[in-house]
């Protein structure tokens, strides 16, 4: 099945399908998410007020009332942040289905399935398995800017890695075994570079909770893998109804006897 419509049909594709990711990853982050949230803070708040009684100690800060924004607040901004980042990302993943099908013969839903998975691979994957999120209480607010900047080239180097792996995959047209492990040899060697290259931050310390640490990490894979699932599905689904709605009009047409 074709991938019908133009850019301007597939934009607006994206930013429907895209708003439906960003609203399904913030349940999952409101339900699986927030209580490691909750959990951490009580840690970095015990610790505060821990530090605060203690001799010439300096005050400590607090996630709770004093906050700027209250944690049931944030909690329910989660929504409208996830789903203003859908509707980012919609758009900008419509931007490459339209130009990425013009240099392949996949079919509507399977590039859409497709895109979604290497996008994945690139901005999820590959930071995660490099740089993983840490709760609060976890991280020196002092290497903050460096910390970003550590995860913005790591997510340029997925985008390069899964680029090298596409070209390989593209290269090698005809041959489909040798294509597919020239295109995962591609892919290796250039995380496994940028990996090398990058330097390593571990900035947790020895008696935080093991358990807790685990928990928040696989709840925010979980949140951004459900952001793009949901993104590829919902496109693919949009588009398969399109060119059902678009066959059913052209059938309804009268012929010319």
């Amino acid at each position: 099945m074709p991938l019908i419509g133009s850019l301007k049909t597939l934009l607006l594709r994206g930013l429907l399908a895209g708003l439906i990711a960003g609203l399904l990853a913030a349940t999952v982050g409101y339900f699986i998410g927030e209580p490691q949230v909750d959990a951490a803070i009580a840690i970095e708040e015990a610790g505060s007020a821990a530090h605060a009684h203690a001799p010439d100690a300096a005050e400590g800060h607090s996630h709770g009332d004093d906050a700027l924004v209250s944690r049931s607040g944030q909690k329910a901004g989660q929504f409208l942040a996830l789903g203003l980042a859908g509707l980012a990302f919609g758009a900008l993943f419509a931007s490459a289905v339209n130009v990425a099908r013009r240099f392949t013969s996949l079919s509507g839903t399977q590039l859409s399935l497709t895109t979604a998975g290497l996008a994945w691979t690139a901005i999820v994957a590959v930071p995660f398995f490099k740089y993983p999120a840490n709760p609060p209480a976890v991280g020196d607010p002092e290497t903050i800017n460096e910390r970003t900047w550590l995860w913005v080239a790591v997510v340029v180097l997925g985008l390069l890695a899964v680029a090298a792996a596409v070209a390989a995959y593209r290269a090698l047209a005809g041959m489909e075994t040798l294509r597919l492990i020239a295109g995962v040899a591609a892919f290796v060697v250039v995380t496994t570079v940028g990996y090398v290259l990058l330097p390593g931050v571990n900035e947790v310390a020895d008696d935080f909770p093991a358990t807790l640490l685990w928990n928040f990490r696989v709840a925010s894979l979980a949140q951004t893998t459900t952001l793009w699932v949901s993104l590829g599905l919902a496109f693919a689904a949009l588009t398969e109804f399109a060119a059902r709605r678009s066959t059913a009009v052209v059938d309804k047409v009268p012929t010319a006897g």
